[in-house]
């Protein structure tokens, strides 16, 4: 069996981690997710985000950076959780325009990014999780993490717009955009199915899929 490597973006509250928690133990591909709890400058960050956002997205290049070389030079097929392309092109942009990073840490931190990304394979399949920040808004509620207590809908919708002019650009390998407001892969296994036949079709180099709803 071919090797695959497949990563999941997408915006806060999207259904990135669930996604990839359910894909990788049914299809027994290996795992990967990003690193927020062994994040040293974390507490840091939050006490002072302008003091310490290169600090933060420095560690989060080094972290994803080590995480994706150990995914490649593994024999197993696998799925991430978010993309190292995502801390520089949605996250790091973030911080630039809210004056959290300044102009001169920004172009050091892009030239230390595109020099890391230069030198690492291309993925086999991009999966872009989308939902209506409404949506992202409630779901942020409902799983009610400390951390995410201060993410607005200006934010969401800020990331969001990043998002859009990614993709635009984005030609490192295929993506498949997925709507996931309709989707319910948590508790219903059909949607799952759904999911995993568009991820088969999509690496076979099949265009056309059609997703039927629950009537």
């Amino acid at each position: 069996m071919t090797k695959r490597m497949i990563l999941v973006a997408g915006n806060i509250g999207a259904g990135k981690t669930s996604l990839t928690e359910r894909l990788g133990s049914r299809m027994g591909w290996q795992t990967a997710f990003e690193s927020v709890a062994e994040n040293p400058y974390l507490p840091d960050f939050y006490a002072d985000m302008k003091a310490w956002s290169f600090h933060l997205q420095v560690f989060f290049l080094g972290h994803r950076a080590d995480q994706y070389l150990e995914i490649v030079n593994s024999p197993q097929s696998a799925i991430l959780d978010r993309s190292i392309y995502e801390d520089a092109y949605i996250f790091a942009r973030a911080l630039n325009h809210l004056g959290n990073l300044n102009e001169r840490d920004y172009f050091s931190y892009r030239r230390v990014f595109d020099l890391v990304v230069s030198n690492l394979p291309s993925p086999d399949l991009m999966i872009y999780l989308r939902a209506p920040v409404n949506v992202l808004m409630e779901r942020i509620r409902k799983r009610a993490r400390d951390i995410e207590s201060g993410i607005t809908e200006e934010y969401l919708s800020l990331l969001e717009s990043y998002y859009d002019d990614w993709m635009v650009t984005f030609d490192l390998c295929p993506v498949l955009t997925i709507r996931t407001d309709d989707l319910d892969f948590v508790h219903k296994a059909r949607h799952l199915d759904i999911v995993m036949q568009r991820i088969q079709d999509t690496l076979a180099g099949k265009e056309e899929v059609v997703f039927l709803k629950d009537k």
